[in-house]
């Protein structure tokens, strides 16, 4: 085994896993697995040109940079999916900027091509044993039984990535807290990333985690059953008080594979307490709703996302429905108060 020079960056993607365990690497060609840790090097800029570290930190990248880096799968319309390679591969591909590697298998054609990592070798312990980001964890819920009643459930999801998702379920922490609730947030699905989460802390959210505390780089691909132990582990974690609330985000669209999983499974619909949809534009938010009753009976308490920021698009959706849609860029407390509480 070789050493890992000191000050090289350790992504988010590997979050779950102190530093001070990634200091050697060995150059064993193995079948790649999802978690899997791996030291390589930078050889082709292309559309990502930075990491983000664990503390959020966004760092940039060249030709040459060495650094730390996980297989993950990834779920992204709007930049790449990419999975994890079935045999062992010297050159992969970039996905994420959270240091997520493995084979693009598409991509959104307004994006460039991926940056480019040779792997020099997998990340192990002491003994040889190449490091998973899935066998490490920083949640470990006390109870493994749920206690009623629990922490109120604000669930945000909408109808892809970048529909506005994250900045609405921002407004929900904001006004929650302002109003004297003691929140606590999560993103349940997606890929590695704390910009999210980190800002959902900014707003009043005094404790924030995803599934990367729990060891997951991603979770396309993951199946229901730990899909399901990921959530409750983090309700377990975070929403044992009655008194408090608990604003949940689940990424992507409705119909992406886990967000569908999650949102069919009654562990998870008996949790919500108000139920947020984000589309971009009011076309969306119409076809989202009729997805969201027909196929998984469920009743949004208001929309929101990009499509809250125009008047116009307020106005389309107000011939459709009678459901409540709050500007999440700029909220109003009294509204989000009377559709939250």
């Amino acid at each position: 085994m070789k050493k890992i020079k000191k000050g090289i960056v350790v992504p988010s993607a590997a979050y779950s896993i102190n530093a001070k365990n990634l200091r050697l690497y060995s150059e064993v060609k193995k079948i790649p697995q999802a978690g899997d840790v791996v030291f390589g090097i930078v050889r082709r800029i292309g559309e990502h040109s930075s990491l983000e570290n664990k503390s959020g930190r966004i760092h940039m990248i060249h030709n040459g940079s060495m650094g730390i880096f996980v297989f993950g799968n990834r779920y992204a319309p709007d930049f790449y999916e990419g999975l994890v390679p079935e045999q062992y591969i010297p050159e992969v591909d970039l996905l994420a900027r959270s240091g997520l590697i493995g084979i693009m298998k598409t991509k959104n054609s307004m994006r460039k091509d991926p940056t480019k990592i040779e792997i020099l070798g997998y990340v192990c312990s002491n003994n040889g044993k190449v490091i998973n980001t899935c066998e490490y964890s920083i949640i470990d819920p006390k109870s493994c039984e749920k206690k009623y009643p629990r922490s109120k459930m604000i669930l945000v999801c909408g109808t892809s990535m970048n529909s506005g998702k994250s900045i609405a379920a921002v407004s929900c922490c904001w006004a929650l807290s302002t109003l004297g609730f003691t929140v606590r947030a999560a993103k349940v699905t997606g890929t590695a990333s704390l910009k999210d989460i980190l800002t959902m802390n900014d707003a009043g959210a005094e404790h924030y985690a995803d599934f990367t505390f729990l060891g997951h780089p991603s979770t396309y691909k993951l199946g229901k059953e730990k899909l399901i132990e990921v959530f409750n582990k983090l309700d377990l974690k975070y929403a044992n008080n009655s008194k408090n609330y608990w604003v949940v985000e689940f990424a992507d669209g409705i119909i992406q594979p886990e967000t569908a999983i999650l949102l069919e499974s009654e562990e998870v619909k008996s949790r919500i307490h108000r139920l947020i949809f984000c589309a971009s534009d009011a076309f969306g938010a119409i076809g989202g709703l009729r997805i969201l009753k027909e196929r998984f009976n469920l009743r949004p308490h208001a929309v929101s996302g990009i499509c809250s920021s125009s008047p116009l698009h307020i106005r389309e959706l107000a011939q459709f429905t009678d459901i409540p849609v709050f500007n999440s860029i700029n909220a109003d407390l009294k509204l989000l108060e009377k559709i939250l509480i």
